[in-house]
């Protein structure tokens, strides 16, 4: 029994494996799960022995990956503790996926197919929900941590904390976007980190992002 709940395990990974090559490859519209299956050394049948369809098999490919908001919002509450430092907490799980990204070559893959090759079918729109769900979180939880700042005196008492976090959000995500397109081009983790003490420094010092004074 153990044996083939492991065998069932080496097949389901051996078939994930090989929907990253193909989907990566050929978008994720396109291509058949035929062709997953001749890639991974299995019949068709077995594909669906594991997964519904292509949707199913695509949104099993994206849990390998975290996505940018997920990981910022892990230990939502961690700030909450007036010791801890609110802006260091943004800075470092900003730069842990750059890192991340930077230096695992499956990651790159299935952020490359969920930004690039995902196009708006039905086999996408279960991540693209997903996607959207972390957009939300990630911004709500990139206002909370500025705020944070702004209460411990780390940020500007009249920063613009909504546009604060629209921007850095876009800033980061546009960041990796661009860097996928040419991966070998530049090194994201420092580029990733001398961006975000740019974008820290704006925060700080930008007139543009200080909240309208209100009239007396």
């Amino acid at each position: 029994m153990r044996r083939r709940k492991e065998d069932a395990l080496e097949t389901r990974e051996r078939i994930l494996d090989a929907a990253i090559t193909v989907f990566h490859q050929q978008g994720v519209a396109r291509p058949s799960l035929t062709e997953v299956a001749e890639l991974a050394g299995v019949t068709r049948g077995a594909i669906y022995g594991h997964f519904r369809n292509k949707a199913d098999l695509f949104n099993a490919l994206a849990e390998r990956v975290q996505l940018p908001g997920e990981q910022l919002c892990e230990g939502a509450g961690a700030s909450d503790d007036p010791c801890l430092n609110p802006l260091g907490i943004l800075r470092t799980r900003w730069l842990w996926l750059f890192q991340e990204v930077a230096s695992n070559r499956q990651w790159q893959q299935i952020l490359d197919i969920i930004m690039h090759r995902c196009e708006l079918v039905t086999e996408s729109g279960e991540i693209r929900q997903r996607m959207l769900d972390c957009r939300q979180d990630a911004v709500a939880r990139m206002r909370q941590l500025l705020s944070d700042a702004v209460a411990r005196e780390q940020l500007p008492a009249d920063l613009d904390v909504h546009l604060a976090a629209t921007i850095l959000h876009g800033a980061f995500l546009g960041l990796l976007d661009d860097w996928l397109l040419q991966p070998d081009e530049r090194d994201l983790a420092q580029l990733g980190e001398r961006c975000m003490d740019t974008l820290i420094e704006m925060l700080m010092y930008s007139p543009s992002l200080r909240l309208p004074k209100v009239a007396q």
